[in-house]
């Protein structure tokens, strides 16, 4: 069954929010359904009794289970502002870093250019992830 890429992206962007694991989202394998679950709240999914299954249900990765922190902010810094990859490279080795990353940014008017670089690095990632557990996706 088909994973709209579109849906598979909420999904991944609420586990993202949850920052500390707070959220979650799970796809079913057979059905193509996401279940989503909050600590902070109890009005999303009711999980189904057998989410720990993993030949029925995959939990959806957040940035840093598809490498996509650091690692994607030291290669914008590369290609994009060689100039400051030192200063990146230190942001990230302390808590707080995407602030101050955001903040370099926004000083050098690139703002914009990261978040394209960002989500079609988040699209290429969803897709391998679905590619390496043989879920097929849609562009819907």
């Amino acid at each position: 069954m088909p994973v709209s890429l579109n849906d598979l992206r909420d999904a991944f962007e609420f586990v993202c929010a949850g920052g500390g694991g707070e959220h979650q989202a799970f796809l079913c394998k057979q059905s193509g359904k996401l279940y989503y679950h909050s600590e902070l709240c109890d009005d999303l999914d009711i999980l189904p009794d057998d989410v720990d299954d993993s030949e029925k249900f995959l939990q959806i990765p957040d940035k840093r289970d598809l490498d996509l922190g650091k690692p994607l902010g030291l290669d914008f810094a590369c290609q994009f502002l060689p100039d400051d990859l030192n200063d990146v490279r230190q942001f990230f080795s302390r808590r707080g870093a995407y602030a101050r990353f955001k903040d370099l940014l926004d000083r050098r008017g690139a703002l914009d250019q990261w978040y394209d670089f960002e989500a079609k690095a988040e699209e290429r990632a969803l897709r391998m992830w679905c590619d390496l557990n043989s879920i097929e996706v849609s562009d819907e």
